[in-house]
């Protein structure tokens, strides 16, 4: 019966998956990177400077350009932007071979709640680990967090992926896991489980 209350608290941690590898350092390379709302790029017309824009990348994932509009830009590499301006401006006075696109600024969203000083969301721009996250919240409420069981809620394919990792040695002063967060990660920091 104790054994039956105890697993119906802690939701059944068994079967949650555990993070047993180390998740990979994010690449610094934007050139590449696919780019995301609040990203700073700079579009250059070399053949018309009168054109040149600085834009923030919306949360509608849009940009707006001179001559021809809104023009989608979140999700594609700054390459694959610059390829289709230089098809958007073909039929147009500019000479769109020559048109650059590069980030300025790139930041992303993490979002920490649960045992935690400081909820809320974390703007980055650059790699951030979970702790890093954490301790920019104002750090663990260490008097109610159970830091064993620190979960990373990631949305990918159209999926939630659950990774547990282990901060408890940060009041120790053992290693603990390092694990770097990808754009709109969550981390839950739970509590501890109380008896009265």
């Amino acid at each position: 019966m104790v054994v039956a209350f105890l697993v119906l608290l802690t939701g059944c941690a068994d079967t949650k998956p555990k993070f047993n590898q180390y998740s990979p350092l994010p690449s610094k390379d934007t050139k590449d990177a696919p780019l995301r709302e609040a990203d700073v790029v700079k579009v250059a017309f070399p053949g018309a400077q009168n054109l040149d824009t600085v834009q923030t990348i919306r949360r509608d994932g849009k940009i707006t350009l001179p001559v021809v509009g809104e023009v989608v830009a979140a999700g594609k590499t700054p390459s694959d932007l610059q390829k289709d301006l230089v098809k958007l401006y073909a039929n147009e006075l500019v000479s769109s071979k020559d048109i650059s696109v590069t980030v300025q600024a790139s930041s992303f969203p993490v979002y920490v709640t649960g045992a935690v000083l400081k909820p809320g969301k974390l703007l980055s721009d650059g790699p951030l680990t979970a702790l890093d996250a954490i301790m920019e919240s104002g750090g663990p409420d260490y008097l109610r967090a159970n830091l064993k069981a620190v979960r990373i809620i990631r949305s990918q394919d159209n999926r939630t992926k659950n990774f547990t990792i282990n901060l408890k040695g940060l009041t120790s002063g053992a290693s603990i896991d390092v694990f770097y967060l990808q754009p709109n990660d969550i981390i839950y920091i739970p509590e501890k489980i109380t008896w009265f």
